[in-house]
């Protein structure tokens, strides 16, 4: 098909900037991608004299035929470094044994490279394309020119430019020929046809696999160099508190400790980029170091959060969400429509704060060198804003700035914070040395930046015909804003629109409100966002609906999605955000969202005989741009017992470039759900964290967590959309639905105690 998008100028670079580059050949091809990102939040990084080069993405093509490409995005389990190359892979024709990948540091020249809300495929998808078109018809060009030919009797095929005849050239031969001719214009080339992909919606194997599987791969926490120093911080257990005084006497008396300081408290709020504060412990080992901070005496100052305790807060949410509260969406009287409703559907739905926990806890590695500049390492899913941080910590220009990025031993939005990392960056230039700063998993559980704790409230009504009229919904939670400025106290319209102001389902009265609620602990983006609240509301209110009504709990979602049509939500909802996509590129198409829902009653044997103790339960939610439908089975024994033998996902997530990855993410999305949904929780009481481990702070185990999960991918053509955060959503509400139909009883607060 012909390309009409010509946002994208790829050119060829000089051999200057092979210099600059400095980890590829110096002959060949070396193409450099100019990416137009989308959305405002992911505009182009320009305007400097670096970023010039080839903002994005680098790919080279050398005389051997390896193809390089430089990965510009954070490798965290989700496969983006094999995704992204791939399609390039496949428009160029390329061979993938002779693809090699480099990973970036973090640099503006790099564009966009915050690894980060489910948007890298849908982001990169066309450039990727263009890209390797790009490569491929140079090729042929160039081998037409050595055949004195016309092109259209070349063809590529499997890194090699064939002629009609029969004769060949090998990819590598036409390297440099090929970096002499000029880049043709984007709107000019012809990609693939869907049935021609060799690699696109096809299954690979993930780049890192046998390094990971070898235990070569390179993690944060596997990063040393030499001559480095142990750091571990003591820190207030309230957040953004300072200290009275503290006593290391005994600390420093312990061999292999060689210096104790204090690192000042930034104050509340604390903001993403900036340490948490504390005293810091130098030692020349990890066990030296932490056994040294148990040593240390500390007096610890009150700060503005002292009283924060969440039972009394979330008592507190709950009678607000009672309450009238700022409408952000409304359509129709929603007060005359409950008033005169034969039936009202009423419940009230709480959500904890939640740790990411992910299983490498945040690590730096930093050097500060004596000319002033700062080299940095780590598990970083945005290095642009960790080298911008650690720049503005150290009163360094940028250029004095390397971040190198390693492997992320998972991150579920994390390691986007760039914290941690200036934390390393300070200490090795207090020490004037190298450093490894290490937080352990109390300082990780007890120091995050935690899934925002919430209260809904929603009340549906139904008319005497029996239909659905009118959906009241409340939703009532510290926004993440507040991590950053006092002024923010209310959900912002992004993170409403994560499932309340995109509600798809066609009522004639509605009215989505919210309230004020105050920010009192580091509140960040956990995997699923504010769609793990809304989608568990909904997703269980709704079953309650279908019971009221004696429909079945798939065919009244059905029902109420209506017309098949394509959602105007601009016109709903003032700053209706979209996941930083424009509306009319990516709708909310109410039949995509309905063949998800079809697929999965088939897919599942929906409706079949359960035995007694056993139960099904069905939701579906929209995020990130993609379709989920879910369905779950549980067995709930006399001990109330949960287990889960069976989850079946229908997604609709465009094109699906690497069915394996996307499976993947939704087998490990069905697990990450069951730990919110059955043990994890953060409570804090007089403004510290009571969990410290794993012991108190509860994840599933083997044994909680699904047995069979399977995933039915929907074919389509459609733009790709986010994979790694929409299975949460439909899964919390299935599991809780499917809870009721072994056991009768209702699920409305996480996570599940059964009675």
């Amino acid at each position: 098909m012909e390309n009409k998008d010509t946002k994208t100028s790829l050119f060829k670079l000089s051999r200057r900037d092979f210099v600059r580059l400095g980890a590829i050949g110096t002959s060949g091809l070396l193409l450099g991608v100019p990416i137009a990102c989308s959305g405002e939040k992911h505009e182009m990084l320009l305007g400097k004299a670096d970023a010039i080069l080839a903002p994005n993405l680098f790919v080279s093509l050398s005389g051997t035929g390896e193809v390089t490409i430089f990965a510009h995005r954070s490798e965290m389990g989700t496969g983006i470094r094999t995704s992204l190359p791939l399609i390039i892979a496949d428009e160029m024709e390329a061979d993938w044994n002779k693809v090699k990948l480099v990973q970036a540091q973090g640099d503006a020249k790099y564009g966009d490279q915050n690894t980060d809300g489910s948007y890298s495929v849908r982001m990169f998808y066309q450039p990727m394309r263009i890209a390797g078109a790009t490569i491929k018809t140079l090729l042929l060009q160039a081998a037409a020119e050595e055949w004195m030919v016309d092109v259209s009797e070349c063809k590529a095929e499997n890194h090699e430019v064939i002629h009609s005849s029969g004769k060949k050239f090998g990819f590598g031969y036409l390297a440099e020929r090929a970096s002499k001719l000029p880049i043709p214009e984007a709107a000019n080339l012809m990609l693939k046809s869907p049935e021609d992909f060799k690699f696109i919606t096809k299954k690979t194997s993930i780049y890192d696999l046998e390094d990971i599987v070898t235990g070569k791969a390179v993690y944060g926490l596997d990063v040393n160099i030499p001559e480095a120093k142990i750091a571990v911080i003591k820190r207030n257990p309230e957040a953004g508190a300072g200290i009275i005084d503290f006593d290391s006497k005994d600390a420093l008396n312990i061999e292999g400790v060689s210096k104790i300081y204090q690192m000042e408290a930034g104050g509340f709020p604390l903001e993403f980029d900036k340490p948490v504060g504390g005293i810091v412990i130098i030692a020349k080992n990890t066990w030296t170091a932490i056994k040294a901070r148990d040593a240390v005496k500390v007096n610890w100052k009150k700060g503005v959060n002292s009283n924060y305790s969440t039972n009394d807060f979330l008592a507190e949410m709950s009678q607000t969400a009672q309450k009238k509260g700022k409408a952000k969406r409304t359509q129709g009287n929603i007060n005359e429509a409950l008033k005169n409703a034969d039936k009202i559907v009423k419940s009230d739905y709480l959500v904890p704060h939640f740790a990411h926990s992910p299983m490498e806890t945040p690590c730096a590695v930093a050097h500060y060198k004596s000319d002033g500049s700062c080299e940095v390492w780590g598990p970083v899913q945005s290095p642009q804003w960790v080298r911008g941080a650690i720049a503005g910590a150290l009163e360094l220009p940028e250029e004095k700035v390397t971040v190198n990025v390693t492997l992320i031993g998972s991150a579920f939005g994390r390691k986007s914070k760039p914290d941690f990392m200036v934390e390393a960056a300070l200490i090795s230039k207090e020490i004037n040395g190298p450093v490894k700063l290490l937080w352990t998993r109390e300082d990780d559980i007890q120091h995050d930046f935690y899934h925002s704790i919430c209260a809904q409230h929603l009340e549906i009504g139904i008319d005497q015909s029996n239909k659905v009229n009118s959906w009241l919904h409340r939703s009532i939670f510290p926004p993440i804003g507040g991590t950053t400025s006092v002024s923010e106290k209310e959900a912002s319209i992004g993170e409403l629109c994560m499932g309340v102001l995109d509600m798809p389902y066609e009522i004639e009265n509605i009215s989505c409100e919210t309230n004020e609620a105050k920010t009192q602990i580091r509140i960040g983006w956990v995997r699923s966002v504010a769609n793990i609240n809304h989608g568990f509301a909904i997703g269980s209110i709704l079953d309650e609906v279908a019971i009221t009504r004696g429909v079945d709990p798939i065919e009244n979602a059905l029902e109420l999605l209506g017309s098949d049509r394509n959602i105007d939500f601009d016109s709903l909802v003032d700053g209706f955000s979209n996941y930083n996509e424009k509306v009319e590129e990516f709708p909310c198409n109410t039949s995509r969202l309905r063949k998800v829902i079809e697929t999965v009653k088939e897919k599942s044997n929906w409706g079949k005989t359960m035995p007694k103790g056993q139960g099904m339960g069905f939701a579906a939610h929209r995020s990130f741009l993609s379709y989920v439908a879910c369905v779950v089975e549980v067995e709930v024994n006399d001990k109330k017992e949960i287990k889960i033998p069976m989850v079946h996902y229908v997604v609709d997530c465009g094109t699906a470039v690497n069915p394996d990855r996307i499976k993947a993410q939704f087998e490990g999305g069905a697990s990450f759900g069951a730990s919110l949904a059955l043990k994890s929780e953060i409570t804090v009481k007089n403004g510290a964290v009571e969990q410290e481990n794993f012991n108190n702070y509860l994840v599933a185990r083997i044994t909680d967590a699904p047995y069979n999960t399977e995933v039915h991918i929907i074919e389509s053509d459609e733009k790709p959309t986010g994979v790694g955060e929409p299975p949460i959503p439909p899964f919390i509400p299935a599991l809780c639905n499917a809870i009721f139909q072994a056991t009768g009883q209702r699920i409305r607060q996480l996570p599940i105690k059964l009675v």
